[in-house]
């Protein structure tokens, strides 16, 4: 079919594309390797994933992209040309394309995404908000004069907003996620039982037992690694308990995010979130007791969409029909007053 819709959900630990006709079509991470002397691309996506942290010397693994946006131009425009060629191989006509970004993005940061998109020999590019797109994914009815709220909870950033007749009303994006928690695993891992772990390990431990509440059974987990006194390989056993204690910290600076949005939204609007909840999306969201634990601190019910890790590419792929009708979210290329590079 050419002249194929495309959403990208550029997200910072995972590329999810969803093609117009065809669904989901492509999941991948959001990962590279490198040969270091000669540049030449080795792997990307899951295979490249698998090398974090077992790749030689010769070997960079790198993630191009940082806290929801582009962090290695270079690699990020290299990354997206071989996923995009993926999905669009032996196509006529060049692809349109809808890309997430967060709300709290600036002007540089835009034209980067733009920039390394256009590069990916796509010939249209239109940029929407991650929470916007959240909710458009899950289904809530964003043209209604009613107030919905949806919370993208992403690896590198907390994407919220109340939107009501095509329009957000408060949103607040913040640069914390899954990231930020596989990184207190590994510190509190070696402050507290000298045990150093490496990213992959860190982040299967929060998958396993991770939970955003206290309560419940304990459930405990070996957890392979190395000694920081002796050097030596070894196994620690480690419970949901030490996970928690781990996490807290981000997992209150995510609370704060919800009840600042709220502290912001208009009365009418707030009632009306109230009757309808907080939709949940994003890999975060899937962490145990993530959606109650929101909804005790903010009084508001809470829930997680289905196929929450998709919701993001689902709401992009209608971007094209929702680009000349919202009012804010929305950006069409040709709103920017900047003149886009040519692609090589």
């Amino acid at each position: 079919m050419p002249g194929m819709d495309l959403g990208i959900d550029l997200g910072t630990s995972q590329v999810v594309i969803y093609a117009a006709g065809h669904g989901i079509v492509l999941r991948e991470p959001a990962v590279l390797a490198v040969d270091e002397k000669s540049g030449r691309l080795i792997a990307c996506g899951r295979e490249a994933y698998a090398m974090q942290g077992r790749a030689p010397a010769s070997i960079v693994v790198v993630r191009p992209l940082s806290k929801g946006v582009i962090s290695d131009y270079e690699y990020a425009e290299r990354m997206l040309k071989y996923l995009v060629g993926k999905v669009c191989a032996y196509k006529v006509l060049k692809p349109r394309a809808a890309v997430s970004v967060p709300a709290a993005v600036t002007e540089v940061e835009q034209r980067s995404v733009l920039e390394a998109v256009t590069a990916a020999n796509v010939r249209r590019v239109i940029l929407m908000e991650e929470s916007v797109a959240a909710a458009v994914g899950a289904g809530l009815d964003v043209a209604a004069a009613r107030g919905c709220m949806a919370a993208d909870l992403g690896a590198g950033t907390v994407d919220v907003a109340v939107m009501t007749l095509r329009g957000v009303a408060s949103s607040v994006s913040a640069k914390v996620g899954g990231d930020d928690m596989d990184e207190a695993i590994i510190r509190y891992m070696r402050n507290t039982y000298n045990h150093v772990v490496g990213t992959l390990t860190a982040e299967q431990v929060k998958k396993t037992i991770g939970t955003a509440l206290p309560e419940g059974p304990e459930e405990t987990m070996e957890v392979p690694g190395r000694d920081a006194v002796t050097g030596l390989p070894a196994v620690r056993r480690v419970t949901s308990g030490d996970v928690y204690e781990a996490i807290g910290e981000s997992l209150g600076e995510i609370v704060g995010v919800m009840q600042r949005v709220l502290e912001n939204t208009p009365p009418e609007l707030a009632g009306d979130v109230m009757a309808g909840g907080i939709v949940l999306t994003g890999g975060l969201s899937q962490l145990k007791g993530m959606a109650e634990l929101i909804a005790r601190s903010t009084g508001v019910d809470c829930r997680v969409a289905a196929n929450p890790e998709d919701c993001v590419a689902l709401g992009l792929g209608k971007a094209m029909k929702y680009a000349g009708v919202m009012r804010s979210g929305v950006y069409d290329i040709s709103q920017f007053s900047y003149r886009l590079a040519d692609p090589a």
